[in-house]
């Protein structure tokens, strides 16, 4: 079993725009994952530039058996 975090974000930059994510799931190592530290992930990840306000918003800790749903998607 594997815990996951699964949110939704938003990342507003100092230069104008924004992007938006939804039902984003990440492998977390603990029981939780701050707001911060899951927002930096996002940003350094995708090597964002100019990055102003972020959201994380519908943060929810999620158990998973990984191999179960790899095993049924193949089939």
């Amino acid at each position: 079993m594997q815990k996951r975090v699964k949110f939704d974000f938003e990342i507003y930059f100092t230069n104008g725009g924004s992007i938006k994510g939804e039902d984003f799931r990440l492998d977390i190592s603990g029981n939780d994952i701050a707001d911060k530290e899951l927002a930096d992930y996002i940003v350094e990840d995708l090597q964002l530039l100019m990055v102003g306000k972020t959201k994380i918003l519908n943060k929810e800790i999620i158990i998973e058996n990984l191999l179960t749903k790899l095993i049924k998607q193949t089939f």
